[in-house]
């Protein structure tokens, strides 16, 4: 079976800034691996390539075996995408918005039970450029969903949202793995990797710094120092 990513010493530079310096990793299809580190480590930068937005200055990405880069548009339609910025029409309404994106698919998922999922019939009739920043993670991932794709690449999904949220989207999170997506999630938070991960992978200065189940992770000799301390402390 295909991995859902692959990532093979993957170096890119932005002048004198190293975002990503040899990275490698892998995350497979019908599991959720958590991509973690602080502000900075490279992990917006990562997905990025993923994407096909920005391109490895060395080093190969794949996404179901494809680089994304050269990627057709039905391999990108098997790819949900979640960007830290939404991406989203600032004029459009969330129902007419995911209605439209669900008629590009051959089988999307049907938008009203998805926009009850994630609460957006809270807010349907607002306009994306009136909402709070929540309620637009709301509907970057419902785009994300809509499709039913088979890889989902969410670059902080939770952030913004409140406890209810969050536990909502690590539900469908592990609903989607649980059917056999690969998921690949970006965050700083070991507690959301602890609740939804299967795997982790620990970026720090653009390198690698630790990689496997939450459980291994939280015992890598040295983590502390070159991780946690940069954030919110090890795991309880």
């Amino acid at each position: 079976m295909t991995d859902a990513v692959v990532v093979r010493d993957v170096r890119r530079v932005f002048g004198p800034v190293t975002a990503l310096d040899g990275a490698s990793w892998e995350a497979p299809l019908g599991a959720v691996t958590a991509v973690l580190g602080p502000n900075g480590a490279g992990k917006s930068t990562t997905v990025d390539c993923l994407v096909g937005l920005d391109r490895p200055g060395s080093g190969t990405v794949r996404v179901l075996g494809t680089d994304p880069w050269h990627a057709d548009a039905g391999h990108r339609a098997r790819v949900g995408v979640m960007l830290q910025d939404g991406g989203l029409p600032t004029t459009s309404r969330p129902l007419p918005l995911l209605h439209h994106l669900a008629a590009l698919h051959r089988d999307p998922w049907p938008v009203e039970d998805l926009a009850r999922r994630l609460g957006i019939d809270g807010f349907a009739r607002t306009t994306v450029r009136r909402m709070s920043g929540g309620q637009r993670q709301r509907i970057a991932l419902a785009a994300a969903l809509v499709g039913r794709p088979d890889v989902l690449l969410l670059d902080e999904p939770s952030a913004g949202l409140d406890p209810h949220g969050r536990r909502e989207v690590w539900r469908l999170v592990r609903e989607e793995a649980d059917r056999g997506v690969g998921v690949v999630l970006t965050t700083h938070s070991f507690e959301e990797a602890e609740r939804v991960a299967d795997g982790v992978v620990v970026l720090a200065g653009g390198r690698v710094v630790a990689a496997g189940t939450v459980a291994d992770v939280a015992g890598t000799e040295g983590l502390e120092t070159t991780y946690f301390r940069l954030t919110e402390g090890p795991p309880r």
